[in-house]
C-alpha cells in the first residue's frame, strides 16, 4: 500500500434513495461536474464500509461530505475536522456505525491525515425521495462552492 501524500480524496456519504440523507453523494457528483485539480479523486462511496478503506489509506488528504442531525437548522454546512468517531456528528442512518467504524480502523493502520468532513444538517424525519429537499439543493451547492474553493486554494 503506497501513500500519494500530495492525492486528495473527496468522498461522498449516503444513501441516495433516502432523500436528504444522499447529499454527501450528490456533492461528489456535482463536483465531478467541474474542472479540478490533478490531484484531486472523487468517489460516491455510498452507505461506506471497510472497501473504502484501501482509498482512505492511499491518500494524503481527505474530504468527507455525509448527512448529519446535529441540531442545527436542515442545509446547515459545518467543516469540521474528526479525529477518531467520537469526533462524527450524529447521523441517523444506515452507514452511521459503518463510517464511525472505518475512521478509526483508518486512523489506527494510517497514522496522521488531514481528515475535513463537510457535514450537512437534514432533517431526519424527512420522506424518502430520490432527489433533494430545496433547502439540501441549496446546502448541497454551498458545499460544492466551499470544496471547489478549499481544492483550489494555495498550498503552502
Amino acid at each position: 500500500m503506497s501513500t500519494d501524500s500530495k492525492k486528495t480524496l473527496v468522498l461522498g456519504l449516503g444513501n441516495v434513495i433516502m432523500g436528504d440523507e444522499g447529499v454527501g453523494v450528490h456533492v461528489v457528483r456535482a463536483l465531478e461536474k467541474h474542472t479540478l485539480p490533478a490531484n484531486v479523486e472523487c468517489l460516491d462511496g455510498g452507505t461506506g464500509g471497510f472497501i473504502l478503506l484501501e482509498p482512505l489509506q492511499n491518500a494524503g488528504h481527505i474530504i468527507l461530505i455525509d448527512a448529519t442531525d446535529d441540531g442545527n437548522p436542515p442545509g446547515t454546512v459545518t467543516r469540521t475536522t474528526p479525529r477518531f468517531s467520537r469526533d462524527y456528528p450524529p447521523t441517523l442512518t444506515a452507514h452511521d456505525i459503518g463510517v464511525k467504524d472505518l475512521l478509526d480502523a483508518f486512523y489506527m493502520q494510517s497514522g496522521e491525515r488531514e481528515v475535513v468532513l463537510y457535514a450537512v444538517t437534514i432533517d431526519p424525519k424527512q420522506p424518502i425521495a430520490l432527489d433533494l429537499s430545496p433547502d439540501l439543493v441549496k446546502a448541497a451547492d454551498e458545499a460544492v462552492r466551499r470544496i471547489l474553493q478549499e481544492l483550489n486554494a494555495p498550498t503552502s
